[in-house]
């Protein structure tokens, strides 16, 4: 039997996304004992995974500090894994894999030229390009799997398990009659959330053009920043205002019953996607769209990105010019006006409505 770990200390759609390792890991050995490293925050989308044995939970700033790393180095060692894969591939977790005591370590090379230290024992280049439909994200932790042996058939599309009461659970009340597109009004950073007037506006177009009830999301920490594009919005009749979803998992029992998603690109429109919910996602100008639009046909699955419209603003888009526009996306992101999204819009809304 082997013993695996995977560790992927970022967001919460990395973590969706990872968990296609332990997935496609134990369709291979379902005798295998697979733990998964994540932040606390992120547990809801890996919770009742059948393929992950045990969640180790940590703390985001907590393991900033070194004394809390060390520990869980000492606790890793006693484990005794035989494979680590390290899709997160930071500072972190190279040092956990290092001195891990696993027989395979499997993460990304660093960037930088002197950026690999024997953290691993088998470190892989990042691929330059996505040749799938699942997108380079997906691609490239499915390349790490593929250190270990050889998995195929792949299972590329991640996966949430809810249990049959999650199901039942009655999310929508009244408003359960129509069908409801939940709109993911800000991205998880103020860099990836588009301007408040421009969601008004399409909020205002969808509000104007179909019979639906419109579904503010966003996180806790962002109610006063969803009540300003409230505010700003002419139609307010068929907003949600009074249901909202506290934790991951609730949103994942919520978005379960709804009928589609509209959103700024984050962790959202991989749940959406991994509940069979059609997308529609709205890219950041720095964030690449080839990394992480996954299976996107055009109709069930399409997004917009600004790069695609106005080629001619972007002098390139290397790792570093993105970084650049990363710091400043605002005069990028004016470009993207309604006028550009919602013909985009529309035919996704004919399709999936």
């Amino acid at each position: 039997m082997k013993k695996i770990l995977i560790i992927q200390n970022k967001r919460i759609g990395d973590v969706l996304i990872s968990s296609v390792i332990a997935n496609n890991f134990k369709a291979k050995y379902p005798e295998s004992e697979i733990h998964f490293m994540a932040y606390d925050f992120t547990h809801g989308v890996i919770q009742n995974n059948p393929n992950i044995d045990k969640i180790i939970s940590i703390k985001e700033k907590e393991l900033k500090k070194i004394p809390v790393l060390f520990q869980l180095i000492r606790q890793i060692r006693k484990e005794k894994y035989d494979i680590i894969f390290d899709p997160y591939s930071k500072t972190q977790s190279r040092l956990i894999c290092k001195f891990s005591g696993a027989t395979q370590t499997i993460g990304h090379k660093s960037r930088k030229k002197l950026g690999n230290f024997g953290y691993y024992t088998h470190p892989i280049s990042i691929s330059k390009e996505k040749t799938k439909i699942c997108g380079k994200a997906i691609e490239d932790r499915i390349h790490l799997l593929s250190q270990s042996g050889d998995f195929e058939p792949i299972d590329y599309e991640p996966k949430i398990f809810l249990s049959d009461a999650e199901k039942s659970e009655n999310w929508l009340g009244k408003y359960q009659y129509k069908k409801v597109i939940v709109l993911g009004v800000l991205g998880s950073t103020p860099q990836k959330s588009m301007p408040y007037k421009y969601v008004a506006e399409i909020i205002d177009w969808i509000a104007e053009k179909y019979d639906v009830y419109l579904l503010f999301n966003y996180a806790p920490h962002q109610k006063e920043e969803a009540q300003k594009i409230h505010d700003l919005c002419k139609n307010k009749s068929n907003i949600i205002l009074d249901i909202y979803a506290p934790t991951i998992r609730d949103f994942i029992k919520l978005m379960n019953q709804c009928s589609l998603l509209v959103a700024n690109e984050g962790g959202t429109v991989h749940i959406a996607k991994a509940l069979n919910k059609p997308t529609f996602t709205i890219f950041s100008p720095y964030v690449n769209k080839e990394h992480w639009a996954s299976f996107e046909d055009g109709k069930t699955h399409h997004s917009v990105h600004l790069l695609e419209m106005k080629p001619d603003l972007f002098e390139s888009f290397t790792f570093e010019d993105r970084k650049k526009i990363e710091k400043n996306p605002d005069v990028l992101y004016h470009q993207l006006t309604p006028e550009l999204i919602i013909p985009e819009l529309e035919i996704f809304l004919k399709s999936n409505l």
